[in-house]
């Protein structure tokens, strides 16, 4: 548990609840909590940053989204969403880029393999552990499942 007060707009408290490690974030004024485990490989999720969503069709076409929070492994750099905890990657960034090879009248065409971009991020394979919070008289209070 922990005063609304100790946990300012854009910061994050390491609390004890249970015997359990567990991240409470002050997104805006609202709170998440999650499980201070990574399910990836266990890494301390509070040891990484929180991240807005930048998303592009093309570049230069950047579209902030200041209200949607990640919170990125330190260990691995999976990104996890602080509302649902579900881990999202972007398929650029964490595969070697694939290139199709064509030969035509002796010339090597090659172009890069790309998904949709309108897609952005991919949803990945893990889920962290998303922890009830309420603020109840000033404090925090989070309630894990008995």
């Amino acid at each position: 548990m922990a005063r609304v007060s100790d946990i300012p707009v854009g910061k994050h408290r390491l609390v004890q609840v249970g015997g359990r490690a567990i991240g409470i974030y002050n997104v805006g004024g609202t709170f998440r909590a999650l499980a201070d485990r990574c399910p990836h490989q266990g890494a301390s999720l509070c040891g990484g940053e929180v991240v807005s969503s930048i998303e592009a069709d093309a570049p230069g076409e950047f579209r902030f989204d200041p209200n949607r929070k990640f919170v990125t492994c330190p260990w691995h750099g999976w990104e996890f969403e602080l509302e649902t905890g579900q881990s999202w990657f972007d398929p650029e960034l964490t595969r070697a880029r694939r290139f199709n090879v064509a030969v035509e009248h002796g010339e090597q065409i090659v172009s890069a393999l790309h998904g949709d971009p309108a897609q952005g991020r991919v949803r990945g394979p893990y889920v962290a552990e998303v922890v009830q919070v309420d603020t109840d008289d000033d404090y925090v209070v989070v309630t894990t499942p008995r």
